[in-house]
């Protein structure tokens, strides 16, 4: 090896190890690895920033925000909100669901379109009475699978397109993923409803009617005791009748910002204590209302709040700007006028305060402020409404116009009469014109940690093949697999790049992975597509972690799930995709 590649090498080893690790975030690692590559002269200067002008950047960035438009509209909430009134039996409603979100994840960002239908499944649960365990894991797949579809339901399949037009003069078109992803999305979403979500821990022990385990696990929230409380005077154990009848429980006592020893059983009540209280949004209201007791913030939420108080539930994903801070340290309440209320964390009980509590991808958020400043700030903090907002938005005589838009765009693009990234600018240029999406939030939209991951990694990428890194691996899978059938050879590149697509992000996966499979291609001297297909595939079905995709860490904790639980039902779904995609890549790809 060369000295570069030895270098380069390292470096990727290194941005590895920190991704699978997490503790910091991807954009920040591919970043400051894209500044090392740039000082060490991996990477010439001319190219540093090449990436963020790049198609692949541009196109994922106009369709977040075609997503965003789409939704506004509510030509998602229509589909939506007649599921949501139909009483299905489990194995229908899986099916339902599967089916629904699968076509929203082919013409939108599987992400935004998990975020509309988690509510829907979420009060579906829990109208049945079944734990959202059973059914959550099963809807995130489905997102996964129907992105496969087309060249704009997923990240990879932008870039696996805009790396062929780099490397063999033209991209992939916006329907040429649709007969492979097609066979994956069907028998997958028909191995999840009939088998997969058997396979999901807990699902069996809820035969019998049983509470949203969103409800079982309640949230810690604290309560303020003003000088006007029947609370004062009282101790601490005198409130656990009233605190019962409201199916709350008080479980810890605050004095001088100093949370007392074990739960304060016998401690007598003051005015300006905090009470720390265990239960679900609306008791905790109920419980607060019972004893005068008032949220933190309430008083000045209320002289700001002219469109009256919302209490509104959120779900962190992770890379989210609140993930591993603390209200406290982002200055909620003081900067932006909104009160961290309570955390839910599978039922983990927690000694800090509320708003120093270092946040997590998959704690569920309550949030209090004005109406119409709360969905702001969850926007600007990165996390997705878990329940219905107070407050509405939607403009649904608008649906057909912005369906009508984006279906013209796509046709262009799909005809060959326009470029799809000129066509997508063009569908966001109209949405904003017509106020689909209010211009002042276009840019809230995007997801910017993923575009500069992509514009960080992409001239990574370019050196490493430039290097002949990439040919290094290539080769090394080609002596692996030396007069091995070709098929083998394909399924060996498959289940490299599903392995670190479950442990890393899927569009750094697709980065690197195009130009190794092109390089095996031109070693054995067959078509590049099919093996450029093999890695859109891989790298998109990641189904073993909650890290491997944005949508599994989004389900952790509304789903109640652990670490080991997505293995189960995403293992042989992996296996399953490799078996019927590797076929069907050769038959619609032949060699």
């Amino acid at each position: 090896m060369t000295i570069d590649q030895i270098l380069l090498f390292s470096l990727f080893g290194v941005v590895f190890a920190l991704l699978i690790w997490g503790r910091w975030r991807y954009d920040l690692v591919a970043f400051v690895a894209l500044v090392i590559a740039l000082v060490l002269g991996l990477v010439p200067t001319e190219l540093a920033f090449s990436g963020f002008g790049h198609p692949a950047t541009i196109i994922i960035a106009l369709v977040l925000v075609v997503s965003r438009g789409l939704v506004n509209s509510g030509a998602i909430d229509l589909i939506t909100r007649k599921l949501a009134a139909l009483d299905l039996k489990l194995s229908s409603h899986i099916a339902a669901m599967g089916g629904l979100s699968a076509v929203f994840s082919a013409f939108m960002n599987n992400v935004a379109a998990l975020a509309m239908l988690m509510p829907v499944d979420l009060q579906a649960s829990n109208k049945a009475k079944r734990s959202p365990r059973i059914t959550l894991m099963p809807l995130a797949f489905a997102t996964i699978l129907g992105g496969l579809i087309t060249l704009i339901g997923t990240p990879p399949n932008i870039i696996i397109a805009s790396y062929r037009e780099a490397a063999l003069g033209a991209p992939f078109g916006m329907f040429d993923f649709a007969p492979v992803g097609l066979v994956c999305a069907i028998v997958g979403i028909v191995f999840i409803t009939v088998v997969g979500w058997r396979l999901i821990p807990g699902s069996r022990d809820s035969k019998a009617p049983t509470v949203d385990l969103l409800d079982q696990e309640g949230y810690l929230a604290e309560l303020l005791v003003p000088e006007e409380s029947p609370a004062i005077g009282m101790l601490v154990r005198e409130l656990d009748d009233i605190a019962d009848e409201n199916d709350a429980a008080v479980v810890g006592l605050v004095r001088n910002n100093k949370r007392l020893a074990g739960q304060a059983r016998n401690a007598e009540i003051r005015a300006g204590d905090v009470l720390v209280v265990d239960a679900v949004a609306k008791s905790i209201d109920q419980f607060r209302g019972a004893m005068k007791l008032e949220f933190d913030g309430e008083k000045r939420h209320e002289k700001a709040a002219s469109g009256g108080m919302g209490l509104m539930e959120f779900v962190v994903p992770r890379y989210a700007r609140i993930e591993g801070r603390s209200a406290m340290s982002l200055r909620l309440l003081t900067r932006h006028g909104v009160t961290l209320l309570g955390v839910s964390r599978q039922g983990e009980k927690f000694r800090e305060r509320v708003r120093k509590l270092d946040i997590q991808a998959g704690d569920i958020l309550i949030l209090l402020g004005p109406v119409d400043r709360v969905p702001e700030v969850a926007q600007w903090l990165g996390v997705l409404p878990l329940a219905e907002r107070g407050l509405s938005v939607t403009q649904y005589r608008r649906a057909g116009l912005a369906t009508g838009i984006f279906a013209a765009g796509i046709a262009a693009a799909s005809f060959g009469w326009i470029y799809l990234a000129v066509a997508l600018a063009i569908v966001v240029a109209a949405y904003v014109a017509l106020d689909i999406v209010p211009i002042q939030e276009v840019y809230n939209h995007i997801e910017w940690p993923v575009i500069v991951l992509l514009g960080s990694m992409i001239p990574l990428g370019v050196a490493l093949e430039e290097s002949g890194g990439t040919g290094l691996i290539a080769g090394s899978i080609v002596n692996l697999t030396e007069g091995m059938p070709v098929v083998v050879v394909l399924t060996v590149l498959m289940v490299v790049i599903m392995t670190l697509s479950d442990v890393l992000n899927n569009t750094a996966t697709a980065v690197i992975g195009a130009p190794i499979a092109l390089d095996i291609a031109n070693r054995l001297n067959v078509n590049p597509d099919t093996f450029l297909m093999v890695v859109a595939v891989a790298a998109s079905c990641a189904f073993l972690t909650p890290i491997g995709h944005k949508n599994n860490t989004l389900i952790m904790g509304p789903g109640g799930y652990k670490f080991g639980d997505y293995w189960r039902m995403g293992l042989p779904l992996e296996i399953l995709i490799i078996a019927v995609s590797i076929p069907s890549i050769l038959f619609f790809w032949p060699l």
